[in-house]
């Protein structure tokens, strides 16, 4: 029997993109998935999907940045399923622009979805998760280990969810809750984004394209979700990818100058 079968797993921004196929890879190991998103026609054909694929799934139209929705999720998770095993906090957005030209809005805005939303729905998790003694599920990105440019408040918003991740291990991991930070490159896209990119004017072409440039390859997101299972199961603490990229973050925390360099370099 997988170790999925019948664990109830919440996956925000699961209606869509990458989210979308956590949720289903979750989903064909046996686990029964609820998916909170904002948009109501994504929910429905992601439901459909989900029911064409015999997974039972609890579709929950929410606002992350609004507490009275995310308190909603879980409400109706716990009501339909009884139980919570996994949260995996995905719904985030990423951006463009020159640091300098980023407005304290958009600075607001992004991190109350990429890092308030993400501590707004864990707060809510803890206590199932203590006594399932389950699983966090924090999607970051290179940005979260190493800031580049022209991505506005992105890399800031990453790196909060980076030191959230690093002290829900420290202070919850004796306790039972493991902590996942996933900290891919880019990913492919089957489609065009859900939402689209801020602050895309007055930068490089090249800085509009997946991963604002970074040259490495893009990851196949069926693979990422399926070793984001193995991962759990395992109980590591992060997923980084490509692996290399640890080389670059360990020099950069080494060698401030060095590691600048090359991130001017390879993006």
């Amino acid at each position: 029997m997988s170790y999925w079968q019948d664990k109830v797993v919440v996956v925000t921004g699961g209606a869509s993109g990458f989210g979308q196929v956590i949720a289903e890879m979750f989903g064909r190991a046996g686990a029964k998935i609820a998916i909170a998103a904002l948009e109501e026609d994504s929910l429905a054909e992601t439901e459909q999907k989900m029911a064409s694929l015999k997974i039972e799934t609890l579709s929950i139209r929410a606002n992350i940045t609004k507490q009275p929705d995310v308190e909603r999720i879980f409400e109706q998770t716990l009501i339909r399923f009884g139980k919570l095993d996994v949260l995996v906090n995905n719904a985030g957005r990423s951006m463009r622009g020159k640091i300098t030209d980023t407005t304290i809005e958009q600075f607001q805005s992004l991190l109350d979805l990429n890092v308030l939303g993400t501590i707004r729905c864990t707060q809510m998790a803890i206590p199932h998760l203590l006594t399932a003694k389950g699983h966090i599920v924090n999607i970051g990105s290179l940005a979260a280990k190493s800031a580049s440019r022209w991505v506005g408040a992105y890399p800031v918003s990453k790196f909060a969810v980076a030191a959230f991740s690093q002290q829900l291990r420290l202070e919850l991991g004796p306790e039972g809750i493991h902590t996942l930070l996933v900290c891919p490159g880019p990913l492919k896209r089957s489609g065009e984004r859900l939402y689209k990119l801020e602050g895309t004017q007055d930068i490089p072409e090249k800085a509009l394209a997946p991963g604002a440039g970074v040259h490495v390859g893009t990851i196949d997101p069926h693979w990422l979700a399926a070793k984001i299972l193995k991962y759990c199961e395992k109980r590591k603490p992060e997923l980084v990818v490509p692996w290399k990229a640890r080389l670059l973050f360990s020099i950069s925390q080494l060698f401030p100058s060095l590691g600048d360099w090359l991130v001017l370099k390879n993006t």
